[in-house]
């Protein structure tokens, strides 16, 4: 082990980030944030202590249908004009043969901490010679613990967006040489 830190550059051609939320109490919305970069610092091989930083693009909210995404970019919810990144700042903490990532996400003016379950999914050499390594990052939020409260009762008695919104991340990191 080495006391020499080492930086990780997310590969936004070889990662998404994704979520899904219930619609009507029935079933589940899908969508990505399409824009989003990020790096992990590591000061050992197994990256247990790992410092991440992501920024996700709020505007490149895609759900694909452009008048759900609008409004979601709208001030009723992601106010992406105002508030144009989510950021997350954490650290991954090795359990076992798995991860814990833990830290603050930012969306809009609301500060969480978060857990998501993390798993190294490989590591290895890619096409060019360089060093790279995948995670599979999943857990949830409750929206509303964010402000993002908008939502309209149906005469059944429901809501049309759940509370909830699960996460969905697939990253693969290249090492900075």
């Amino acid at each position: 082990m080495s006391n020499n830190k080492t930086t990780w550059n997310i590969d936004p051609a070889h990662s998404a980030v994704n979520f899904k939320i219930k619609h009507l109490g029935i079933a589940n919305v899908n969508g990505t944030f399409d824009k989003f970069a990020g790096n992990v610092e590591t000061e050992n091989d197994d990256f247990n202590n790992a410092a991440v930083h992501f920024e996700i693009d709020a505007d490149s909210i895609n759900t694909r249908n452009a008048a759900r995404d609008n409004h979601l970019k709208s001030p009723f919810l992601f106010n992406t004009e105002k508030y144009p990144k989510l950021v997350f700042d954490g650290r991954l903490q090795k359990e076992g043969d798995a991860y814990q990532l833990a830290g603050e996400l930012t969306i809009g003016s609301t500060m969480r901490s978060i857990v998501l379950a993390t798993e190294l999914t490989g590591s290895g050499q890619g096409m060019h010679n360089d060093t790279r390594a995948g995670f599979e990052v999943e857990g949830k939020i409750n929206r509303k613990d964010y402000g993002l409260t908008w939502n309209i009762a149906t005469e059944a008695g429901s809501f049309v967006v759940g509370e909830e919104v699960k996460l969905h991340f697939d990253v693969e990191l290249i090492k900075v040489a």
